[in-house]
């Protein structure tokens, strides 16, 4: 069984007092980025502005990204340190967006520990083969990850955070749960049938499916810590594909497994899903749970801010800017992202994200508008 770190036991309640274990260099340490307006939103202040960054904000809506990316295929990129890092600093450069995010993919750390992945242009990860059986997830869960494997991680967001100075990098990991139901569907699904089924069906052999992911998910969100991430974000893409009994008794012990691996050092945490406002207050207890003290929940574009803050009292979010919206005319759009930001003003902090990622078509400097927008609120 994975096991590069054991996390320590979080603290039950929010607020609590907990030392740290980054280095005095770290950028949160040495005061480069600990009072950045991500940094500041997330620990539930309000910042001189609204802090604003996009998920998939490094990535195909940039002409940069597109001619640095080209003749390399998305893994290798992201295990390409120098490469990694520029396209992580893309965004920043461009649109003045107030966090870079790691430019990596949730499926790197199957891939580190030898598990057959690709990324499927216009399908998405796809598994040498689904694990859907006691067998299957014996031999994957016996994998080992060496924590040499990472080096290339630790590289890239070390590049990254030379050149970044105040602002922050956000360090990301996929949830035990999306990363499960890719390896026991085999690719991505509407309905995550198999995953669901597999977890019902065996109970202990999808606990050790997600304990293995829970573990993977987590050494990847350490190394980047370590390396000088500020805060993380954990993606549970599918889990609104969950009831809530099932996300709390199946899902939500890996996910708090996953963000234990990073809470002894005191870097702020964001939960995100999609299709997940029954879970949202579950998902927080997530970050509790694992001792995550300074955290904000994402929001996906389906439910309004302010209905979010209602179910969250006193808790920082995240969002939720319609993708959709980015390709309407800009009086549209602006109007969209003036009622984002003035219903999460219901909220304990709030970073102006989108509901989910950029679209690829997506006009780069309609981004830059929406940076500067938000801004100027």
């Amino acid at each position: 069984m994975l096991q590069l770190y054991a996390p320590r036991p979080g603290k039950a309640e929010s607020g609590s007092v907990k030392s740290t274990t980054i280095a005095p260099t770290h950028p949160l340490a040495d005061g480069r980025t600990s009072a950045a307006p991500l940094v500041r939103a997330l620990r539930g202040d309000r910042p001189g502005r609204t802090p604003v960054w996009f998920m998939r904000q490094a990535g195909r809506s940039l002409p940069e990204y597109r001619q640095v990316r080209q003749g390399t295929d998305m893994l290798e990129a992201c295990l390409r340190p120098e490469l990694a890092s520029e396209i992580t600093l893309q965004p920043v450069r461009r649109h003045g967006v107030d966090a870079a995010v790691f430019f990596s993919d949730i499926v790197v750390p199957l891939k580190l520990a030898g598990v057959g992945v690709d990324i499927a242009p216009g399908v998405g990860p796809v598994m040498d083969q689904p694990y859907r059986t006691a067998d299957d997830v014996a031999g994957l869960v016996s994998r080992t990850l060496d924590p040499a494997a990472l080096d290339p991680i630790r590289e890239a967001v070390a590049l990254t955070v030379a050149e970044l100075g105040p602002t922050p990098l956000l360090g990301f990991g996929g949830a035990p749960f999306t990363l499960a139901a890719y390896l026991v569907e085999g690719r991505p699904s509407r309905d995550h049938l198999a995953a669901r089924t597999l977890m019902h069906a065996d109970p202990e052999t999808w606990d050790a499916l997600v304990t293995w992911t829970a573990d993977l998910t987590g050494a990847f969100l350490r190394a980047q810590v370590e390396a000088g991430a500020s805060a993380v974000q954990l993606f549970d893409s599918w889990a609104g594909s969950l009831s809530l009994a099932d996300y709390t008794s199946r899902v939500a012990p890996a996910s708090t497994r996953a963000l234990g691996h990073v809470a002894d050092t005191g870097v702020p945490g964001i939960h995100f899903g999609t299709g997940t406002e029954h879970l949202l207050p579950a998902m927080r207890s997530v970050l509790v749970s694992a001792g995550i003290t300074d955290h904000a929940v994402g929001v996906d574009y389906r439910t309004p801010l302010d209905e979010a803050a209602a179910l969250l009292p006193g808790v920082p979010l995240q969002g939720n800017i319609d993708p959709a919206l980015l390709g309407a005319p800009w009086d549209v759009l602006e109007a969209h992202v003036r009622d984002v930001v003035a219903r999460g003003r219901k909220a304990n902090g709030h970073v102006v994200n989108l509901g989910h990622g950029v679209p690829p078509d997506t006009d780069p400097t309609v981004l830059t508008r929406v940076v500067e927008l938000v801004h100027s609120l």
